[in-house]
């Protein structure tokens, strides 16, 4: 077995590790979401904690870690009885981000529970992970639905398995610790919500802690067991803490006081429903525990809301995630507990300010993740500075209101990753069908079963009530859900676009699409194109910030090559599929239609064009041509990419009741995408 780089010997991120050290306290708190750049520590430390946990106590042979002092009355190894149980450390669980829906929460063998009413149950990883830690690393990039069923089981401390009718509960109450690079894409608000805490972490831009970093890593790639061991008496006196804190934590008390500054810290930031309240709560009691209190001070009730705040501000994927520290600070003033006279003491308030008399702070001392409280998106040029390319560029000018724009989707039915925008065939979905299955059953098609089996009863000597069924007579359900796509935009930056108005209502109906593509959990990827070439301005990725980041600094001026914009998105889609070919690309393209420079820039267009009919890639144009005189050239161009044309006063949802415009191709490209999603 490996050993672990020791939790104590992590340079710096005092958050990080103060946000763990809570939840191993207390649990309740409902886990840690670390967001930050790669090579920040986040897995090292995460994997540290496993170690510092008290050993639990199990019944022995059970599969689900029963505590034999309180086991489980409806385990499926139950039922147990009580007595002294075997000893054994505390597990860490990693969710693979690739993982069934089967691994996580079981698996029923569904064979045995027709023919004999068994309930043959192989547990999953939330089993396993039952009071001990569960990792999930690149949580962004896990399956909303896996994602739902483990948010549910950590918040329920259950998890149920239903396959039709038959049903198995157990235990699953774990610490759940999520890591994310925010450049990848992020989690949708709701699923935000669920994790207690957040903590932002960044690499120390100070010299002398990246030496120590470098030298703590050399010295424990050389000899981990060697590192391990000059570090064990820093790590015993720390789970000598969390244990004493653990059990110190039922005799906290949480006053009126400390109550009211928590409820109106979270109305003062506007804060969605009661779930931040609570997990404020909790988060202040696990500090006063961890620095040997029991009572809740103003300080800890500031730091939990650093930590368990910052996330749940975000509205929508432009919004930038933090808290204002001085309008925090405003309000904890306001509401605190008036300091009581000294012959008549106050007994249900505690001190308001930071603990007197030699009462010990939290540690490791921390001011918490830094943010602004506008939750504006950054400045343009903030993404990098635009190189020049040409004369008449113009600065780049800001994006209109964002609004809500039409349904795009791809036509046929494709086979990619689960989303929200066009038909496939889908792991969760309404059922369309039935066949024979490929591996392990996951779906039963309960009737397409029993009228397989039925024929071979009599042959199959049947005598009793139960259906006597074998392995060929299984039958898997189809299903139809929506899947996500590939959103590649490919917007036109020349001098024909770069009246300030046009533009900026050219980037208003980009980010409102950004949005879109966010909320049905589709890749983006952006292309620009102005002055003599075209650019990536953005490669494919599941982050639509960083795409509404580009755009925002998106400069305009020169010439217009269209061509050359085309065949750049060309390339992009074909690099892509190699990378991902299940997932079917839509491209928008925002241009007025205009082609200048180079030889016949219109007739080089329109055989650019003619490639994404040939290859079946669903396009939309979105027409940005205004004024009174309008020559039609992006009609014209939807023509040859076989796609559709819309004004951006027609993207708008709301521009004709009720309608939703799908991207149409003629009757040859549709075929050829529904063969290929085939």
């Amino acid at each position: 077995m490996t050993t672990p780089f020791p939790f104590t010997a992590v340079v710096g991120q005092d958050d990080l590790r103060l946000a763990l050290l809570l939840n191993a306290v207390s649990p309740a708190v409902g886990g840690v979401l670390v967001r930050g750049e790669k090579g920040t520590a986040k897995s090292t430390a995460v994997r540290a904690l496993s170690a510092l946990l008290p050993e639990v106590a199990v019944v022995p042979g059970c599969r689900f870690s029963c505590d034999p002092a309180a086991p489980d009355p409806a385990c499926p190894d139950g039922p147990h009885e009580i007595g002294p149980g075997a000893q054994r450390p505390a597990r860490m669980v990693e969710l693979p981000v690739g993982a069934s829906e089967d691994r996580l929460v079981g698996a029923l063998d569904i064979e045995r529970a027709l023919a004999e009413g068994v309930k043959a149950f192989e547990p999953g990883l939330l089993a396993d992970a039952h009071r001990g830690i569960l990792y999930v690393d690149e949580v962004n990039l896990l399956h909303d639905h896996l994602v739902d069923l483990l948010l549910d089981a950590a918040a329920m401390g259950a998890s149920y398995v239903e396959r039709e009718g038959v049903s198995v509960r157990h235990a699953a109450r774990f610490l759940l610790v999520g890591t994310m690079n925010p450049e990848e894409g992020e989690l949708r608000p709701q699923l935000l919500d669920r994790f207690g805490l957040t903590v932002e972490v960044a690499a120390s831009r100070e010299p002398d802690q990246r030496v120590e970093v470098v030298r703590r890593r050399l010295a424990y790639d050389d000899d981990p067991e060697g590192f391990a061991t000059r570090w064990s008496d820093e790590e015993s006196s720390v789970r000598a803490r969390i244990i004493a804190a653990r059990a110190l934590l039922p005799s906290v008390r949480l006053g009126d006081g400390a109550l009211r500054q928590i409820a109106a810290t979270c109305a003062a930031f506007e804060v969605d429903g009661m779930r931040a309240d609570i997990v404020m709560a909790r988060t202040a009691t696990a500090l006063a525990a961890w620095a040997g209190r029991t009572d809740v001070l103003a300080e800890d009730v500031r730091q939990a809301a650093l930590l368990a705040l910052p996330h749940r501000r975000r509205r929508n994927p432009f919004d930038a995630p933090g808290l204002d520290e001085n309008k925090l600070d405003d309000t904890l003033e306001e509401f605190a507990e008036p300091e009581p006279e000294d012959d008549d003491p106050d007994p249900d308030g505690g001190p308001d300010g930071p603990g007197g008399g030699g009462q010990q702070p939290p540690e490791p001392d921390s001011d918490g993740p830094q943010g602004d409280d506008t939750g504006a998106r950054p400045e343009a040029g903030e993404g990098g500075e635009p190189q020049p390319s040409g004369s008449g560029e113009q600065q780049p000018v800001r994006a209109s209101e964002p609004f809500r724009t039409k349904a795009l989707s791809v036509p046929g039915i494709g086979e990619g990753a689960a989303g929200r925008r066009s038909r496939a065939r889908t792991e969760h979905g309404r059922t369309t069908g039935a066949k024979r299955p490929r591996g392990a059953l996951t779906k039963l098609h309960l009737a397409a079963t029993v009228q397989a089996a039925a024929p071979h009863q009599l042959a199959r000597g049947r005598a009793g009530r139960g259906l006597v069924v074998r392995r060929d007579d299984l039958r898997q359900a189809t299903r139809e859900g929506r899947e996500g796509n590939l959103v590649l935009f490919v917007v036109d930056a020349s001098g024909s676009m770069a009246a300030r108005q046009r533009m900026s209502a050219v980037k208003g109906a980009v980010l409102s699409l950004l949005l879109d593509a966010y909320q049905r959990r589709d890749k983006v990827g952006l292309v620009t194109f102005r002055g003599s070439a075209a650019d990536v301005a953005l490669p494919p990725t599941s982050s639509v910030d960083a795409a509404a980041v580009r755009l925002e600094s998106l400069p305009t001026g020169g010439r217009t090559p269209l061509a050359a914009g085309l065949l750049k998105a060309h390339d992009v889609l074909r690099v892509e599929r190699l990378r991902d070919p299940a997932r079917r690309a839509l491209v928008v393209l925002v241009t007025d239609g205009r082609a200048t420079g180079g030889p016949e820039p219109v007739a080089l267009a329109g055989r650019a064009a003619r490639l994404f009919a040939a290859d079946g890639i669903a396009s939309v144009v979105v027409d940005c041509e205004s004024g009174p005189v309008r020559l039609g050239l992006a009609g014209q161009l939807a023509g040859e990419l076989e796609g559709t044309a819309v004004t951006l006063d027609e993207l708008r949802a709301d521009s004709i009741a009720g309608l939703v415009r799908d991207v149409q191709g003629n009757q040859g490209r549709s075929g050829s995408s529904s063969r290929r999603a085939a």
